[in-house]
């Protein structure tokens, strides 16, 4: 969600009844962060949290000072990704602020619940982004995890709607996450191209890069895309995609609708995406869909009344 998760969509998450997230490294430098955090708080006086993710980078941005930012402007939850959170938690915890980790498999998620995470996030196969190496979907991983985990479980990657609520509650975690579901709404700051984009396309009009290099993303199909894949398939280095795969190349696809433009996130669940919704419509939507789904099933289904 980098580039996406601004105060203006957060703040409408949280007003929907959801918890908003700010991306920490959309903002430039640890200061604007702490801008966007107070310009969140001007549009809502609901908790909203923030995201900060360490992953490899042409430029590493400076992890510890966006920590302390954070800190310093009493953010209630922090969601942390990528590396090992280890350090970041301890500074967190140590300021009061709620913890939650997202990983992509059952070892680091127990080596997150290890180290202090207060919630584990379990981003499946189908997820935008990074879905690690594993390639275990999220209908294997999430009960597998549900059933070592000790700390509360939030289920992602493939949930747009009721069913999915329903069914990750059903696999055993507490809640869901969702991102390219957010991308398409209203308030999302990205080029209505983009948000009509993501309606027309299938679940499968994605690409997986940087699979050679162990790194791999999940992105949209297009020609960008599909020449990274070629590039790295045939034997090529990350120099060798270095410019086609740059951050900024992908920023100015959500700001122009350009989606040929270079490499921009979005997950598999962008197949079960039909509108463009305000945040509020949307998570009413889903909750009233689940209970639906809930009342049909257990009616269909009644617990049995042996012994």
């Amino acid at each position: 969600m980098q580039w996406v998760a601004t105060a203006e969509l957060a703040a409408a998450v949280s007003e929907a009844g959801g918890l908003g997230i700010i991306s920490a490294l959309t903002q430039p430098t640890p200061e604007a962060l702490a801008a966007e955090i107070q310009r969140c708080r001007r549009l809502t006086d609901r908790p909203f949290g923030v995201n900060l993710t360490i992953l490899p980078a042409i430029d590493p941005p400076p992890y510890e000072r966006y920590r302390d930012v954070i800190i310093a402007e009493h953010v209630p939850v922090v969601e942390t990704a990528g590396a090992n959170p280890a350090d970041h938690i301890a500074a967190f915890r140590a300021a009061g602020i709620t913890t939650i980790h997202k990983c992509t498999s059952v070892r680091h998620a127990l080596k997150a619940q290890s180290v202090g995470a207060d919630i584990v996030t379990i981003d499946g196969f189908e997820c935008a982004g990074h879905p690690g190496e594993d390639d275990v979907p999220g209908l294997v991983l999430l009960p597998a995890a549900a059933r070592q985990l000790e700390v509360p479980l939030l289920a992602c990657g493939g949930f747009a709607d009721g069913r999915g609520l329903m069914a990750a509650l059903a696999l055993g975690a507490d809640g869901i996450s969702m991102g390219t579901r957010f991308m398409c709404t209203v308030e999302s700051p990205v080029h209505p191209d983009v948000k009509a984009a993501i309606v027309a396309a299938s679940e499968r009009d994605t690409e997986l890069i940087l699979r050679p290099l162990r790194n791999t993303s999940r992105v949209a199909s297009n020609t960008v895309s599909r020449e990274v894949v070629a590039v790295l398939t045939d034997g090529g280095t990350f120099d060798d995609v270095r410019e086609l795969v740059a951050g900024a190349r992908g920023r100015k696809v959500y700001e122009l609708g350009d989606t040929e433009h270079g490499i921009w996130t979005v997950g598999m669940v962008q197949g079960l995406i039909d509108d463009i919704a305000t945040c509020r419509d949307l998570l009413t939507r889903i909750v009233d869909e689940a209970a639906v789904i809930a009342h049909r099933q257990l009616a269909a289904f009644p617990l049995s009344q042996a012994g």
